[in-house]
């Protein structure tokens, strides 16, 4: 992983301001976790490594594209982990949400709009945290998504009708939050 990528989390989450104490609180958790460890960005790194998701609305704000995780067997936003390759952390979001989607000409804030920590057993075989950052995404008027070998189905989500209201509830709260403030 490159240290460009490492440098970037960093300044990427220093400059974020969190919404609400308990994403300030994570913010921090996450710049420790950086500065402990020069390979955070890379998904070797055993104890957890951060990754990168999206956040896609359609172009009118009113839909949230989800995709039926294959390994976690519930519906989630698109990202995953950075690559040796990526340099920034929206850049990851934005990769991982392009090849997810199929969709081209998608456009990223570059400012998150949410962290969260969860366990999982991830490419490794080993149980490890994501430290996921998530960015608002926008897609292009008509946006016709493919679904990707990553998917056993993709699709675009009323806001006010997500599935699994347990899991993905806060994210169509994070996305109609993170609209009204761009």
């Amino acid at each position: 992983m490159t240290t460009a990528l490492h440098a970037d989390a960093v300044a990427t989450l220093s400059s974020w301001r969190p919404p609400d104490r308990a994403q300030r609180s994570l913010r921090e958790a996450f710049l420790g976790f950086l500065a402990a460890r020069p390979d955070a960005c890379s998904r070797s790194c055993e104890p957890g490594h951060l990754t990168a998701s999206a956040l896609v609305l359609d172009a009118e704000g009113e839909h949230l594209l989800l995709t039926l995780h294959p390994r976690v067997g519930a519906w989630l936003q698109l990202g995953g982990h950075c690559e040796a390759t990526d340099s920034t952390l929206a850049g990851a979001a934005l990769r991982e949400a392009t090849e997810e989607s199929g969709i081209e000409g998608l456009i990223i804030d570059p400012v998150p709009v949410h962290v969260d920590v969860h366990p999982i057993t991830c490419s490794l075989g080993l149980p490890t945290r994501h430290f996921d950052v998530r960015f608002l995404v926008r897609a292009p008027t008509a946006a016709q998504p493919v679904r990707s070998a990553e998917s056993l189905d993709l699709r675009w989500w009323p806001l006010g009708a997500l599935p699994d209201p347990d899991g993905v509830s806060g994210l169509a709260a994070m996305a109609s939050a993170a609209q009204i403030a761009r």
